[in-house]
């Protein structure tokens, strides 16, 4: 009874075999690791969006028909102040809604500004609603390439904002291009005020 082995080019033709499916197998995972890094990327770059859209939702959504004084002690002329990309500031106006766990004596009412300046958005606030000025900035989101903002006032789509002492918006579409997103049109609801 004869007993055979591989031969030595059997062995070699195996091992290459082994090797390039060896080679294959890292350059895939490679490949995975890499594309993970992008998507957590753009992951993370959709949270910065998501974040920045979903505080000026609730600021808009919780405005409130009043005007503030200015840090000079005169009145505010509108309730609501708005702008457009490139003039400051982009929206500013009073928020219902702010909490107080501390139970601090202070209004629920707080002053909110928006911002776009050199391809960000940043939102700052007063400690209180007359007579201060605003704080530092919170930056939301990076990379704006272009924005462009229109109001809905009685019913029309407009471009700048005309409203007085008593009026808010009843909309607010904001269309901005962001680094890695594109572009992005919202919609901002404003709750019904009628004097």
């Amino acid at each position: 009874m004869k007993v055979r082995g591989f031969t030595l080019v059997e062995m070699l033709v195996a091992l290459l075999v082994f090797g390039m499916i060896s080679a294959a197998g890292v350059a895939v995972m490679a490949y995975a690791a890499d594309n993970q890094d992008v998507v957590r990327a753009r992951m993370d770059r959709l949270g910065e969006f998501q974040r920045a859209r979903g505080l000026l939702r609730t600021d808009l959504g919780q405005a409130a028909l009043r005007r503030v004084r200015n840090g000079d002690g005169s009145p505010a002329r509108r309730a609501f102040v708005a702008g457009q990309p490139g003039h400051a500031p982009l929206l500013g106006f009073v928020r219902r809604g702010w909490t107080n766990p501390d139970g601090d004596p202070r209004a629920s009412l707080q002053y909110v500004e928006y911002r776009l300046a050199d391809g960000r958005l940043e939102r700052s606030s007063r400690a209180l609603l007359d007579g201060v000025v605003a704080g530092e900035p919170q930056l939301l989101l990076s990379g704006i390439r272009t924005a462009s903002i229109r109001y809905r006032y009685r019913g029309q789509w407009i471009s700048g904002w005309p409203g007085g002492a008593g009026d808010l918006p009843e909309a607010i579409e904001l269309d901005i291009d962001i680094d890695d997103l594109g572009r992005i049109r919202q919609i901002f609801l404003l709750p019904g005020v009628r004097p």
